[in-house]
């Protein structure tokens, strides 16, 4: 029978208490580590965005990858370093681990795919952050690319957290300059030849003062015929994430050249037809 009295206490409240301390003193090492090592890192990307070495997207997407991995990494010395304290050896654990570690394994399937897709990702530079990119039937801005998963703010606010072994198609539309593309209706008794001179008088106008516009714009002619106007089609191109913009801008001007000039923009027209029906009597 367990012998209450004779039972050493203090030896186990002070094995205890050492076991404790020594768990208090890792965990604020811990926490002094990650924010020196955060530093330094913020440090080394701010200084090569800097030089110019990297752009300022790829400085980001490497300085959040890496904050990822150090954040990793000092948490699984934090565990083991936990399990030696109390005796435990993390290599026997998994070892010993059997049937479970053999369903780990296959549950750590999806994680190697996505560590595998976003290593590829960011190697061959299909996405950096600030970038807009689609993502399947998701598009928005990338917020962050990590070993797991890729953050995507869609343009309602939204913040879509998409594993990286479900990115398969990624459409960028950051690489380069983009269209800007506006089409504008006038009634089918203008002249078509007078309606275009305004709008490329209308669209030189805005190039000289929108900086954002790179070429153009320019009237390309007809575009369609519809139920009660022409469609005049015009093209820009612009500096990367400026074309929505340069579209306003251009809108703006080509409504108030229309108007200047009296030439008219078609709207529908609804027409309602009555009947007055006689009865006559036999």
């Amino acid at each position: 029978m367990f012998d209450f009295e004779s039972f050493d206490w203090e030896s186990l409240l002070l094995k205890a208490g050492l076991v404790a301390a020594q768990i208090i003193g890792i965990l604020i090492a811990f926490v002094i580590v990650r924010a020196i090592g955060n530093k330094l890192i913020n440090r080394f990307f701010a200084k090569l965005t800097g030089k110019g070495d990297v752009t300022k997207g790829r400085a980001l997407t490497l300085q959040t990858l890496s904050e990822n991995v150090f954040s990793y990494a000092l948490v699984f010395i934090l565990v083991a370093t936990i399990f030696n304290i109390f005796g435990l050896s993390v290599a026997s654990l998994i070892a010993g681990a059997g049937i479970v570690g053999l369903a780990i394994g296959f549950g750590a399937q999806g994680l190697v795919s996505d560590v595998v897709t976003g290593f590829f990702l960011l190697l061959e530079k299909q996405i950096d952050v600030n970038d807009y990119v689609t993502v399947g039937s998701i598009d928005g801005i990338v917020e962050s690319v990590g070993l797991r998963t890729t953050q995507l703010r869609s343009f309602d606010g939204t913040l879509n957290y998409i594993p990286n072994r479900d990115i398969t198609t990624v459409s960028n539309h950051s690489r380069g300059n983009m269209q800007a593309l506006v089409d504008i209706g006038v009634s089918y008794d203008e002249d078509i030849d007078k309606a275009i001179v305004v709008l490329q008088t209308a669209c030189e106008k805005v190039a000289a003062e929108n900086e954002m516009i790179i070429e153009g714009p320019d009237v390309i002619g007809v575009q369609a015929f519809g139920a009660s106007d022409v469609t005049l089609r015009i093209i820009a191109k612009a500096k990367n994430g400026e074309q929505w913009a340069v579209e306003r801008h251009l809108r703006k001007a080509i409504k108030e050249a229309l108007d200047a000039n009296d030439i008219e923009i078609p709207f529908p027209h609804q027409v309602n037809i009555h009947k007055n029906i006689t009865m006559q009597e036999n």
